[in-house]
């Protein structure tokens, strides 16, 4: 772990060492990992400042660039920079990466990937380091920096929050216009005094009402409003940002899922996402939009992203090309002081980063009780769900929040039940009717869990089957892969797979 003066390998960055993709493929532990770069800046590169993005480092990054640590960040999934304006020098540029992700950490939020040599079960092989777009960009002295879109249905309005990179000398002014399909919807000028700022835009006259389809966000018609803004000193544009926002709003009401204040049927698929080749990276940036192509082509209008916080790239084509996303956070597999510590600091900045994503319907911190083992008898575990769920909502109240998806369930917006039955009938016995959905909420033990606490205190809120199937096909000698029912051909799939979805359609 300590500085190492030879670089004598080289890898393709962002894909982990543990990838073919990465040109090393080596998928032993790697507790540490070191990168070098070196690069040289034009003169505009130079005029402002210069900035240094990560898309995403697993698990704790250290940064220097000309041997000056410019950046410290923990938290394998989400975006950090550093500004290295200050330590740039004439001529070639260096940096020099180190990331630690220690393999059997079961305190480090880490989703699927598996903390044993070789990937067992449902778990996957690691990623280390460096697994999303590294980047340059040239600023201005004074910019843009963060932008928050938060639409207002009822109200017929759309708030921005912006911040600049400093607090402003003297007064600014932002610009910012509206627009869908090139016709404006709003325009307007206000007064950046401070390096936080807000304002409201009134969208009443879109008529959203009358016309739904041409305005708001759905995933038969993904409707985006771009955003132009200019950062005004006087009457000079010192910055200028290009954004896209949408008017959607999502929750339940009556049991049912609502999209845009109207029932909303969820055909969802739960995504994986890993790649053999490039494991939590994609290989390429065409891998991401295709398979949001193929989430849609299949018939789904949504995905659950499994134990994995996805690149937002994907979440770009998830936008544009109409799928709703349930985003779920890569949780821990044990509870303690440190485990609770990293998680939560992560869950916000996931939360922050893709508050403005339109295909976002929901947010899902914990899945079947991965990082809170013992909610049956440690009440603090239990008050620990409680506290992220209401902290999620503090964050972002206008999504409806999963406490914990699958059982156990304490609090939370939705009911999700895993149940990987594998036959109709039995999927019919337990939700074929409210009275049996009632037995087996009180009944039923998946995986020997409970699926609700009695001081739960359910009210209003539906019940959703959000993972069912798990069909795989049977194994030939030397694979290994993990089903919880296996077939042999593909029409045994398909007569399987129509057999457990008439049976989830027909319960209430």
């Amino acid at each position: 772990s300590t500085r190492v003066d030879v670089f004598d390998r080289e890898i393709v960055v962002p894909f982990p060492p543990e990838s073919r993709a990465s040109g090393i493929a080596d998928p032993s532990f790697h507790p540490y990992v070191w990168y070098r770069r070196t690069f040289e800046l034009s003169e505009e590169d130079r005029s402002g400042r210069l900035l240094l993005h990560f898309g995403a480092v697993d698990y704790r990054a250290h940064v220097w660039a000309n041997g000056q640590l410019v950046a410290e960040h923990e938290g394998g999934h989400t975006p950090f920079s550093a500004d290295i304006t200050s330590v740039l020098v004439e001529g070639e540029q260096v940096v020099v990466v180190r990331a630690e992700d220690q393999p059997r950490d079961l305190s480090q939020p880490r989703g699927k990937q598996d903390w044993e040599p070789e990937p067992h079960k449902i778990w996957y092989h690691r990623t280390t380091g460096i697994w999303q777009p590294v980047w340059l960009e040239p600023v201005p002295r004074v910019s843009i920096r963060t932008l928050r879109w938060t639409p207002d249905l009822d109200r017929g309005m759309l708030t921005l929050r912006a911040r600049i990179s400093q607090q402003p000398e003297h007064p600014l002014r932002l610009r910012v216009r509206l627009s869908l399909r090139g016709d404006e919807l709003a325009s307007d000028t206000f007064l950046v005094a401070f390096q936080d700022a807000r304002h409201d835009f009134s969208l009443e006259s879109t008529d959203t009402t009358m016309s739904r389809d041409l305005t708001l966000w759905s995933p038969q018609s993904p409707n985006l409003i771009d955003a132009e803004l200019h950062l005004l000193d006087g009457d000079e544009v010192i910055d200028e940002v290009g954004s896209y926002t949408a008017l959607r709003s999502s929750g339940f009401a009556d049991g049912r899922f609502m999209l845009n204040g109207r029932p909303s049927y969820l055909r969802m698929v739960l995504g994986q996402n890993y790649w053999p080749e490039s494991h939590l990276a994609a290989p390429s940036e065409d891998a991401l939009r295709r398979e949001v192509e193929l989430i849609k082509e299949l018939g789904f209008n949504g995905v659950r992203i499994h134990q994995k916080v996805e690149d937002p790239r994907f979440l770009y084509w998830c936008d544009h090309l109409g799928v709703m996303v349930w985003s779920e956070m890569a949780n821990a597999y044990t509870f303690s002081a440190a485990a609770v510590d990293r998680f939560t600091r992560e869950w916000l900045e996931v939360v922050q980063r893709d508050h403005n994503h339109p295909c976002i319907v929901a947010w899902v911190p914990f899945n079947e009780s991965w990082g809170v083992p013992n909610l049956e008898r440690d009440m603090a575990q239990r008050d620990y769900v409680r506290a992220l769920y209401h902290l999620t909502k503090a964050m972002d109240p206008s999504r409806p929040t999963i406490g914990n998806d699958g059982w156990e369930h304490l609090v939370g917006d939705v009911w999700g039940i895993h149940d990987y039955a594998l036959d109709g009938a039995t999927l019919r016995e337990r939700y074929g009717s409210f009275d049996a959905l009632a037995r087996t909420i009180k009944e039923v033990r998946p995986h020997f869990r409970t699926i609700a606490f009695p001081d739960s205190k359910r009210t209003a809120e539906p019940v959703m089957l959000t993972e069912f199937g798990g069909i795989s096909y049977m194994p030939v000698a030397g694979e290994r892969w993990h089903g919880y029912g296996t077939v042999e051909s593909p029409e045994a799939f398909l007569a399987k797979y129509e057999e457990l979805l008439e049976a989830v359609l027909d319960s209430p």
